[in-house]
């Protein structure tokens, strides 16, 4: 892992996981759930896999996990976005990545791209609200 995405999940870690504990979400970076007696909202974090950037994906699946179309059961404990067909990137209508390698004079790049992941989970709350 590069230390630059070691800086950014860092930052994540400190700004972004608490608050989705605070809104009830478990389990441990990059995959996130928040079980309910009808369904289990999901967020998982995906890296571009050339670096400097990640986006957020969001999904909603039901209470019992899924399964897949091959019969693999995946349950609720360790269900993830991946898992799912339909899902929601955050920041769709505004390219979809974070880029923390962009070249912008900043002091904290990863302090402020963490920002705007929170400024994004309003859209997240949007989505499993009215896909759940």
């Amino acid at each position: 892992m590069s230390s630059e995405r070691g800086k950014m999940i860092s930052e994540l870690k400190k700004i972004v996981v608490p608050e989705l504990r605070n809104r009830g979400f478990k389990g441990s970076f990059p995959h996130f759930r928040r079980m309910s007696v009808d369904k289990i909202d999901l967020m998982t974090f995906q890296y571009d896999r050339y670096g400097g950037g990640f986006v957020v994906e969001v999904g909603v699946c039901p209470p019992d996990g899924v399964t897949h179309s091959w019969g693999e059961k995946v349950p609720p404990n360790k269900v993830t976005v991946h898992d799912l067909n339909n899902r929601l990137r955050l920041k769709e209508n505004d390219g979809q990545w974070f880029r923390y390698d962009a070249e912008v004079e900043s002091e904290n790049i990863y302090k402020e791209i963490a920002k705007e992941v929170l400024n994004h989970l309003y859209e997240a709350e949007e989505y499993w609200k009215n896909n759940g």
